[in-house]
């Protein structure tokens, strides 16, 4: 399975692909999709939290992916990664939500 874990791997990378857009923007990032991004009172702060945020995601999932390099092929043990990965996307929009009500202007 470790084809399984180099894809894996790089959509972590790409998550944190968007930690350091987050990171090095002049203007307030945006989570959501086709979603103006928020006025917030300082963007700089905002966007420094949004990418640990992202960072932090990006390593979360790049452990919980490790299992895919010891897992047989069609084990039951797959639901671990993939529902610690359904749980941490749904906290990391609540930790997002949070984000913008400390921020917002």
């Amino acid at each position: 399975m470790i084809l399984g874990f180099v894809i894996w791997s790089l959509m972590a990378l790409m998550i944190a692909g968007f930690g350091i857009y987050s990171l090095r923007s002049e203007t307030a990032v945006g989570f959501f999709a086709g979603v103006e991004p928020p006025k917030v009172k300082d963007v700089k702060k905002y966007n420094r939290t949004v990418a640990v945020m992202w960072f932090v995601y990006a390593a979360v999932l790049e452990m919980l992916g490790i299992p895919l390099l010891y897992l047989e092929q069609n084990s039951a043990w797959f639901v671990v990664p993939v529902l610690g990965t359904v749980l941490f996307t749904v906290a990391l929009i609540i930790v997002y939500t949070l984000i913008v009500n400390k921020n917002k202007e």
